[in-house]
């Protein structure tokens, strides 16, 4: 699974994973969280009623993008209605299916969202490897505060790289080495083969040249298409590597190197010196980090009221340890 901030580089590194021959990672989804958050709705899945339903609002649900799949709806019904009776059995069908597409046997996903939710990627996917790659985060910020889908201006960018870093590290340590890697967008995009070894390495797998090169299979991937990821259209550059000294303003740069410093010496980023930001400032970021802090212990509370009810397992039971990527 291939996780981390948005604009930290995801895309580019699920390119370069698509492009080995055993592996698949397929476009954005928007299923599988909001298929574990309302499980509920759908019933008992022993009951092959139940599993229909689940099948049919997720290949046919408005915003659930199973379309940019390139896979055949009905016969997908079929699949997971024959499948095992657990909602990460019936998503895992899907990305199995997606794999058989380019005839390999792996299968992967990449969503930064579940950088935030590992708890339950691991429940849905007990053998699935996590990825996670990390950006400076004055870049991050840069990247981000621009883009029509973000909302929060450089406040909440700033707060949103802070959180994927931390929960990163938490996750580093309960999962440990064997399910949990870290590298660096930087890294990877100024010695790509040496990088793309050592994951390889990580997954199991050898490496393949073709990874160096994702540009090649990027006009195939929906995603690929818009401007936000037009830099993948073409060769593998560090062109994007300290931009933020100049697409940020000085009260920006002097934000997160305030908020941001220990996170950014910790993972090798130098600073630049920027003076403290202005005390109105520093106030207007603690109030929307503070939104961010407080929504861990409700995350973890609803969390735990659903284990106190018992739900049924959710569990992929037909892929052997180690095969999602």
């Amino acid at each position: 699974m291939v996780i981390g901030c948005p604009r930290s580089g995801t895309t580019l590194l699920q390119l370069m994973l698509h492009a080995h021959p055993r592996i698949a990672i397929p476009p954005e989804n928007r299923f599988v969280l909001p298929a574990y958050h309302h499980r509920r709705r759908f019933g008992d899945l022993r009951e092959p009623a139940n599993r229909r339903r689940l099948a049919e609002w997720l290949v046919r649900g408005p915003k659930t993008k199973f379309a940019s799949f390139g896979l055949d709806p009905d016969r997908m019904v079929e699949q997971i209605v024959a499948g095992p009776p657990t909602v990460g059995s019936a998503l895992a069908t899907v990305f199995r299916a997606y794999a058989a597409r380019f005839g390999k046997p792996r299968w992967g996903d990449k969503r930064p969202s579940y950088v935030t939710n590992l708890e339950i990627v691991s429940q849905l996917y007990p053998a699935a490897q996590f990825v996670h790659i990390i950006r400076d985060g004055r870049d991050c910020v840069a990247s981000l505060k621009g883009k029509w889908w973000h909302h929060g201006g450089s406040y909440q960018a700033v707060s949103r790289w802070a959180q994927a870093v931390d929960h990163g590290a938490r996750a580093a340590r309960r999962l440990g080495p064997d399910t949990f890697y870290e590298l660096r967008y930087e890294d990877l995009v100024r010695d790509p083969e040496r990088e793309l070894a050592a994951l390889c390495g990580f997954l199991g797998e050898d490496y393949h040249p073709a990874m160096a090169e994702p540009a090649r299979i990027a006009p195939l991937v929906p995603s690929t298409r818009s401007r936000d990821h037009a830099l993948t259209r073409g060769s593998v550059t560090g062109s994007r590597i300290g931009s933020f000294a100049h697409r940020l303003e000085p009260w920006e740069v002097s934000l997160c190197e305030a908020v941001l410093a220990g996170r950014l010496r910790s993972h090798g980023y130098q600073l630049s010196g920027a003076p403290p930001p202005p005390v109105a400032v520093r106030l207007r970021y603690e109030k929307v980090a503070l939104r961010h802090r407080f929504a861990e212990p409700r995350r973890l509370a609803v969390r735990g009221y659903q284990r106190l009810r018992r739900p049924p397992p959710v569990a992929d039971r037909g892929q052997p340890a180690g095969q999602p990527g």
